[in-house]
């Protein structure tokens, strides 16, 4: 199954919300690809759970098994956790703690 497929499996629509918001938002096309991919592995890690249901805490466990577990580089982690903080504020419009500096 692509990634894409289950993001929308997980919410029907949810796929075609992330996308309008990317466009309403004049990113590119790498971007939306790299949005649409850490988005998706995001609410795959946490199924059954619904997207609308993940807290701050949920991010932060996913941010967590990207660095310790899969050990991706920090560009990467940064990717990740942009793309969280956009499908939040963006796509969920929701207040999104994360993303704020410490």
């Amino acid at each position: 199954m692509h990634l894409t497929e289950a993001l929308e499996q997980s919410d029907p629509g949810l796929f075609e919300r992330v996308r309008n918001a990317i466009r309403n938002r004049k990113l590119n096309q790498r971007t939306e690809q790299t949005y649409l991919h850490w988005i998706s592995r995001f609410v795959l890690y946490h199924q059954p759970k619904t997207p609308e249901t993940l807290e701050s805490a949920d991010q932060q466990l996913f941010l967590l098994y990207l660095q310790d577990r899969i050990q991706v580089s920090r560009a990467r982690l940064n990717q990740a956790r942009q793309a969280l903080a956009f499908f939040y504020t963006d796509v969920l419009q929701k207040h999104d703690p994360v993303a704020e500096p410490a």
